[in-house]
């Protein structure tokens, strides 16, 4: 499949192997931003052909872990009073504090699993009688067609449609992990599918601010390593810019067209993430002209403020502090049967990843 196979070309991926042994000197420590590239970099066994310097850290860039778990107990709790809770795949099995959104499921609560937020805008309007909300997590990636769908359901004037929202940014997270006093990250992959919509404006100020290198990276394995090649690159030879290694998807100034959407919805705000807390101005909450599709606004939701337990160290794992095989849960009391926390619930979990491929 074209822009798919010639970056899984076993020749490219051992040239970029091989130019990354040559030029590694010294030992240092790159985040890889986006799970779906920690997934790729572990599926396909590349942390075990990196040269013995180069420490991959796990980045919080898996939308459903990062999810905090009160928001996942509002969307019980609205369950328990009849609306209709509409969801991906990927979050009905995260826990809550006392139980997922499956288990509200199985408890009777009417859960539908789709496949876009303009699903549940259909649904709203078949079933004019339920109340309906859409469950809107994700990073800026997912944000567009989350404000898509509130501006169709605008245009039909539906009044029983609405959004609990979980929007998080990419640049205000880096920062904040880049401010922690045990940070000792070098250099970070920067999310190819975020830069898609956003562009590159934002990671400048970084890169200067913090005199780190960022390297925009796709998620196939030639992708990745090219892009830790070039971060490797700048390190040692003591420079630190933003460079875009996917240049197939990633155009400087973004997707206009998303963002103009996005922006006219959407407004910055301060959002919560779970395992690390609240991040000023790190998040989208809904302008007020459509304040009437604000889930949160529109029924009486308890605010509750929920932290991990039962001994998960998923807010460490997604800081970067810990592997998920530091965790004296892996594998034993957590596993994907029995989650205690969401990086191993999620498709791109780092848990999960380490779970399903690694050693």
């Amino acid at each position: 499949m074209k822009y798919l196979t010639e970056y899984r070309n076993p020749e490219l991926v051992k040239h970029y192997i091989d130019e990354i042994h040559k030029v590694t000197t010294k030992p240092w420590n790159i985040m890889e931003i986006c799970g779906g590239q920690t997934h790729s970099l572990v599926k396909n066994g590349l942390l075990d052909l990196l040269p013995e310097n180069i420490r991959m850290i796990h980045g919080p860039g898996c939308p459903v872990c990062v999810t905090p778990m009160s928001l996942i107990d509002k969307a019980v709790e609205l369950m328990e009073k009849g609306v209709v809770m509409c969801s991906f795949g990927d979050m009905i099995r995260v826990p809550g504090s006392t139980i997922s959104l499956l288990q509200a499921k199985a408890k009777g609560g009417d859960l539908r699993i789709l496949y876009s937020p303009l699903e549940a805008v259909n649904i709203a309007a078949q079933n004019p009688e339920k109340e309906v909300v859409f469950f809107a997590v994700g990073f800026e990636t997912t944000a567009p067609s989350n404000a898509l769908a509130v501006h169709h359901a605008a245009k039909l004037g539906l009044k029983n449609f609405s959004l609990l929202v979980s929007h998080v940014l990419v640049p205000p997270a880096m920062e904040a992990i880049l401010s922690d006093e045990f940070c000792t990250i070098d250099a970070f992959l920067g999310a190819g599918h975020v830069c898609t919509i956003m562009g590159l404006d934002e990671y400048y100020p970084i890169a200067e601010k913090y005199q780190i290198p960022i390297v925009v990276s796709g998620f196939e394995p030639a992708d990745l390593l090219q892009a830790i090649y070039h971060a490797v690159l700048q390190l040692e030879n003591g420079k630190y810019e933003v460079e875009n290694q996917y240049t197939r998807m990633v155009k400087e100034e973004g997707n206009l067209r998303a963002k103009e959407v996005m922006f006219d919805v959407f407004e910055i705000g301060t959002q919560e993430w779970r395992g690390i807390g609240a991040i000023a101005d790190s998040g989208f909450v809904l302008q007020s002209k459509y304040e009437a599709f604000d889930a949160n606004k529109k029924f009486e939701i308890k605010t509750v403020s929920s932290c991990e337990t039962n001994g998960c160290i998923a807010g460490e794992i997604l800081r970067g502090l810990k592997k998920p095989h530091q965790c004296p849960q892996f594998a034993t009391t957590c596993n994907p049967s029995n989650p205690l926390g969401a990086p191993m619930v999620s498709s791109e979990g780092a848990c999960a990843a380490y779970y399903n491929y690694a050693k």
